[in-house]
């Protein structure tokens, strides 16, 4: 069997047991080390110049904030302010911290990914104190505080790590491609735990309506492709790819965490869903990347 057919399989068995296994959603806080192991050995063989920063950036990350008031506004047509508010913390979300991750089994340029998620994640921490009473109707002053801690530990400690080992060990920046499988095992127990944590979040909350339920799931799925898309339209012929990777690919746990906190469960379905949509649709690129032609 073909490397690449095992994987696709990995990447759907990991799917399925999330899906049929909610139980493992206790180990909902070992996704934070998976990924900042995944992100050490992303961090070993990349190098974060001023380079990497480029003036599409600034334009995701506008398309990042207006989606999610165009989300806002598209829910008070479809179903009024639940629905409202759970598109609007699907819009929001940042970058994922892992996609510079999914980047690199892409073999994409990973540090455009990892600018547009530090970026992404700083200057929406910073906005969200003002963005969240628009639609809620109260202030939010520790929104920052949250997704600076997050960061801080998720991205910048595996980046200082990475830093130092290869200052330290030069031939460190070599492991990586040795360790590719390792790094692709940590992210097929990370889509598991994740869709664990999603499947039994759906389970336990059994007097969900239904209609308003299959708007949130249906408005989700619409951002979710709208971003991707949009993503590789800002990205033009250079960085379409890690554009609609830095757009498509959100950090739905931070927005699943802000909704339970500040609104109720029926919205933090919102964010909940995309986690399910923009990975379908990861597991499928990395599908397809196994003939690069396709997936180009």
């Amino acid at each position: 069997m073909k490397p690449g057919l095992i994987r696709t399989l990995a990447l759907v068995a990991g799917m399925i047991l999330g899906v049929l296994l909610p139980q493992a959603q206790a180990a909902a806080w070992a996704i934070r080390w998976t990924v900042m192991g995944m992100l050490f050995l992303v961090f070993l063989q990349t190098r974060l110049s001023r380079q990497a920063i480029h003036r599409s950036h600034v334009i995701l990350l506008a398309a990042n904030v207006a989606m999610s008031f165009a989300a806002w506004g598209l829910g008070w047509l479809v179903g009024g302010r639940e629905v409202a508010l759970a598109a609007f913390f699907t819009g929001i979300a940042p970058t994922a911290m892992a996609a510079p991750v999914v980047m690199s089994f892409l073999r994409g340029r990973v540090e455009y990914v990892i600018a547009a998620s530090l970026l992404t994640n700083l200057v929406i921490a910073a906005l969200l104190p003002g963005l969240l009473p628009l639609v809620l109707g109260r202030a939010t002053p520790e929104a920052f505080a949250q997704v600076l801690g997050s960061v801080g530990l998720v991205v910048f400690g595996p980046m200082v790590a990475a830093w130092l080992l290869r200052t330290l060990h030069a031939r460190a920046a070599e492991w990586p491609g040795h360790l590719r499988n390792v790094s692709f095992g940590l992210w097929v127990l990370t889509l598991f735990i994740v869709t664990a944590t999603g499947s039994h979040f759906l389970r336990t909350q059994t007097d969900l309506p239904l209609g308003v339920l299959g708007k949130i799931a249906a408005i989700s799925a619409a951002v979710c492709a709208a971003n991707f898309a949009l993503g590789r339209v800002i990205g033009g012929r250079e960085f379409r790819r890690e554009a609609s990777q830095s757009l498509g690919q959100k950090n739905t746990s931070f927005t699943i965490y802000l909704a339970l906190t500040y609104a109720n469960p029926l919205v933090a379905l919102g964010p909940t869903c995309y986690m399910l949509w923009h990975n379908l649709w990861n597991s499928w690129q990395l599908h397809q990347a196994r003939h690069p032609a396709e997936a180009d």
